[in-house]
């Protein structure tokens, strides 16, 4: 397998997992590892349909699963974790590829990065997962066995990262392909053609959150790479970012709007003659006539 990091913004990365030189045969794939198969292809064939009932269900599906944190769905890419590939990976002392983009991710960040992605999510997925096992008995079960299913996948996922980072099992290379891509992403917009000189650098960035990628970029970057399915990973963790961070750019904006409202309501509050001064100045008007 071959890891990947995509910074979808300046704070935020996207890890996918691809698979090398999978081979299935019938005595491996399991009962689950066929019925995926299967509804995966079913589920291409209905996307194909331009209308019908087929199409109205992949429409409704792909709402819900873009509501799925992308976090979730890139720790699922990644094999999870079992006593047998332990002992494979061990035995083989074979190193696994993490290419990166070096002009977005310092390669001594790589390790942090990895091990924050690793360890960030696990006690969310276990707890969801046990509380969807739980409600197994009391709830459709149908319903609740591929949610468990999911978180149960996504900790695996993590998991595996984390034994690969404590196995000394990653090895870290720079992408002269991503460099290209994301370089182009820090190139100024000009309405007279593609400019040849990226934007400077200052010596000390604020810390503000902004986008590294559009959801345009999400076809081009997996043609580039060769892997088709890393298209819909990329679209859906660009959507849900762009989405988080207008909303918290929307309370900042409610928070400026507030503040600035209770501190003109707090100067005309201040230039009212309050009556102990209203009354003092009447008396000085007074005394001056006398």
């Amino acid at each position: 397998m071959r890891l990947f990091l995509l910074p979808v913004s300046t704070h935020r990365t996207l890890i996918y997992c691809q698979r090398l030189n999978v081979v299935t045969t019938k005595t491996n794939t399991s009962l689950l590892d066929k019925a995926t198969s299967r509804a995966t292809n079913l589920w291409a064939g209905w996307e194909k349909k331009e209308s019908g009932w087929q199409r109205k269900v992949v429409d409704l599906g792909n709402k819900a699963f873009k509501r799925i944190p992308y976090e979730e769905w890139g720790l699922k890419s990644i094999p999870p974790l079992s006593t047998r590939r332990e002992a494979e990976e061990l035995g083989s002392k074979k190193q696994v590829e993490v290419l990166f983009p070096s002009t977005v991710l310092p390669q001594d960040s790589v390790g942090e990065i990895l091990r924050t992605l690793a360890t960030e999510r696990q006690k969310l997925h276990k707890s969801r997962m046990i509380y969807s096992i739980a409600g197994l008995p009391i709830a459709a079960p149908f319903g609740l066995i591929p949610l468990a299913y999911s978180h149960w996948k996504a900790l695996r996922g993590s998991q595996h990262i984390e034994f690969l980072l404590d196995k000394n099992l990653i090895s870290k290379q720079p992408s002269k392909i991503l460099d290209q891509l994301y370089a182009r992403q820090m190139l100024p917009k000009s309405k007279s053609g593609p400019q040849t000189k990226p934007k400077p650098v200052p010596s000390k960035p604020p810390n503000i959150e902004r986008m590294l990628l559009q959801e345009s970029d999400g076809s081009r970057i997996a043609s580039l790479l060769h892997i088709p399915e890393l298209q819909l990973e990329l679209e859906r963790a660009v959507w849900q970012v762009e989405r988080d961070l207008q909303a918290k750019k929307d309370l900042r904006d409610e928070k400026e709007r507030l503040d600035s409202a209770n501190s003109q309501a707090k100067t005309k509050t201040s230039a009212r003659i309050s009556p102990s001064q209203f009354i003092l100045y009447s008396k000085n008007i007074t005394d001056l006539h006398l």
